[in-house]
């Protein structure tokens, strides 16, 4: 099946990229837009990133239906999905997070479950809204898509080609394997990179200490510059799986902290030796490097 007509529900970031990837790789794809605010809604339509705009009462005769909005939008929009669209529409998504968004779909499409294939891409800024969207934000980039037993080869195939024509890899892994994964690499650096910000804009000389703050803090803190509403979304949602991986942070940064604190050199540069040779292997794409005790 080949996609002639997109329902992109959140014009924002993700999905305004997505509208600009289709419209360059496929001009005669029609891209619906759906979105809760106005403004950023006129600024898609304005910018050309879609085509028409609609209320989700009013989309029904599509291919595909993304939903790029925060986790906890998700269940009612889901449940208005599953009254009014075609059978042969297929719906997915661009969570974070993927066994609790399949639970709602569960709930909200129920005999309907089949339509829904979840997806996540592993592309972002720190920015927000259709403003900060690029048609190249995909190009390279991983898509993990964790089907369910309901789906058929052809929807899922459908879900890929949409990926593909954004540029992106697409690979499959479980929902339960793909919320402990990024856990550890995306959602536990978002809130610790949140966490520092707020303690040190807190404190009595914030004025100077941001005075002062340079190109090592901001980097480590671009990415506190996100959506705090998609953030804490994510957060309350994986919140079992990121628990966890605080617990493995603190572990090893009280290590380090008590390293510090008794002036062991060798044990504080042997740790930033290991750190740096993994950072260095994994920029380089050497994922060997690494042992992988689940395979």
């Amino acid at each position: 099946m080949q996609l002639k007509k997109i329902a992109i529900v959140g014009v924002g970031l993700i999905g305004g990229s997505v509208a600009l990837a289709v419209r360059a790789a496929q001009p005669d794809v029609r891209l619906i837009g759906v979105d809760r605010d106005d403004a950023n809604l006129d600024a898609a339509l304005r910018r050309g990133v879609i085509d028409e705009a609609a209320e989700l009462a009013d989309i029904g005769d599509v291919d595909l239906v993304l939903l790029a909005v925060p986790v906890r939008q998700m269940p009612a929009l889901l449940l208005q999905l599953g009254r009014q669209l075609a059978a042969e529409t297929i719906i997915t998504d661009a969570s974070s997070t993927k066994q609790s968004v399949i639970a709602e779909a569960r709930a909200g499409l129920g005999s309907r479950i089949g339509q829904f294939v979840p997806g996540h891409p592993i592309a972002g800024r720190e920015h927000s809204g259709v403003a900060a969207a690029a048609s190249e934000l995909f190009d390279g980039k991983n898509v993990v898509l964790t089907p369910l037993a309901e789906n058929s080869a052809a929807a899922v195939e459908l879900v890929r080609s949409l990926w593909r024509a954004c540029g992106a890899n697409v690979m499959e892994m479980s929902a339960a394997e793909h919320d402990a994964v990024f856990a550890a690499v995306s959602h536990l650096p978002h809130l610790l990179a949140f966490a520092l910000v707020d303690e040190l804009a807190g404190r009595p000389n914030a004025k100077s200490l941001f005075s002062f703050a340079a190109s090592g803090f901001r980097d480590f803190t671009r990415i506190a510059s996100s959506s705090p509403e998609m953030w804490r979304d994510i957060a309350l949602d994986n919140r079992a799986a990121l628990v966890r991986e605080f617990d493995h942070y603190l572990s090893r940064a009280q290590a380090l902290r008590d390293a510090v604190a008794r002036g062991d050199a060798g044990e504080i540069e042997a740790l930033m030796a290991r750190a740096r040779e993994a950072r260095n292997h994994w920029l380089a794409g050497q994922f060997d490097y690494f042992k992988d005790e689940s395979a």
